[in-house]
């Protein structure tokens, strides 16, 4: 089996390949199309800023080659939130896969650190990339923008608000925690996305 990571100006793809390795899965990180192309499975990881990496993504004409392929793809993190249709970040209109808007955590509630860094519960798990995993299990998050609930939620956490922690359409996931940065659970949730 191919596994590919995406590769482009984000960060934690190190990360991501270390988490692969530890379930023993070999990937590629490639911004090659024939590569991504070929895979059986592709990865799109991502730290950092919406605007600058969509214009990394379009620039080498990945934007066009995400939104077009027709297996798995897990977007973590940014990667999920360019998957979103519009981020509030900088303005940013993103893949639109996922019809569904990302928005800025609000510090109206003092009591809320944005951006929203550790451990946080997942609830209401839906499709097979949740196998084995528990109800209010924790995952670890870093973000200060967020998915709204919509039809494609699949996953919830709050903070401050309900918002969607894991987003599905078609072949296309999304995850707004780090499943690499979150233990063993983090582990089953890319073994799962291995075994779609």
């Amino acid at each position: 089996m191919k596994t590919v990571i995406i590769k482009y100006n984000a960060g934690n793809i190190q990360s991501v390949l270390f988490a692969l390795n530890r379930i023993g899965i070999e990937a590629i990180v490639t911004d090659s199309p024939e590569d991504i192309i070929s895979a059986d499975k592709v990865i799109f990881p991502g730290v950092g800023e919406a605007s600058t990496a969509m214009q990394y993504l379009q620039s080498r004409q990945l934007d066009q080659l995400i939104i077009s392929l027709k297996q798995p793809v897990l977007g973590i993190c940014l990667g999920m939130q360019l998957m979103c249709k519009h981020s509030e970040e900088n303005n940013t209109n993103c893949l639109g896969i996922f019809d569904t808007p990302v928005a800025k955590f609000s510090n109206e509630n003092t009591a809320l650190k944005i951006p929203q860094i550790g451990w946080n519960q997942i609830v209401d798990l839906k499709t097979a990339l949740f196998k084995g995993v528990s109800e209010n299990a924790y995952m670890y998050f870093v973000h200060g923008y967020y998915a709204g609930l919509s039809e494609h939620t699949i996953a919830k956490a709050s903070y401050g608000l309900l918002y969607s922690a894991a987003l599905h359409k078609d072949n296309f996931y999304g995850v707004q925690f780090h499943p690499e940065k979150s233990a063993t659970i983090g582990e089953q949730i890319i073994q799962n996305f291995i075994q779609l």
